[in-house]
């Protein structure tokens, strides 16, 4: 899971547990200006949507961590079981889009977008 914090004008994004481990992350870090886009999105509009695993852990139904190649961009997932994740679009990032499990995704999603006006 991630912990996420706005910090002046960085999003920070605090890998969790174990997940360090599955993700090989333990901290993520991005200029908040960097942020295309932010949403809430059902995790089952991602089935079938597996991508190349560079380096990352795929178990599926099970865990869905670390980088992944999908559609020509890079992609970093951390998403166990959860029902809704938090779909971030990034430019000028070597990551092009995370999907992430956190423990609220509505209250991160607000604040983020009040951030970025």
């Amino acid at each position: 899971m991630i912990k996420p914090s706005i910090l002046d004008n960085k999003l920070i994004l605090e890998v969790e547990g174990f997940d360090k481990l599955w993700t090989l992350k333990s901290r993520l870090e991005f200029n908040i200006n960097h942020v295309k886009n932010v949403r809430i999105e059902k995790l089952s509009s991602f089935k079938g949507y597996q991508g190349i695993r560079s380096p990352g852990t795929s178990i599926p139904h099970v865990i869905r961590a670390g980088t992944f190649i999908q559609n020509n961009k890079k992609v970093f997932w951390d998403v166990h079981k959860a029902e809704e994740v938090v779909v971030l679009e990034l430019d000028d990032e070597a990551f092009k889009e995370l999907v992430i499990e956190i423990n609220d995704p509505e209250g991160f999603v607000t604040k983020l977008q009040e951030k970025l006006g």
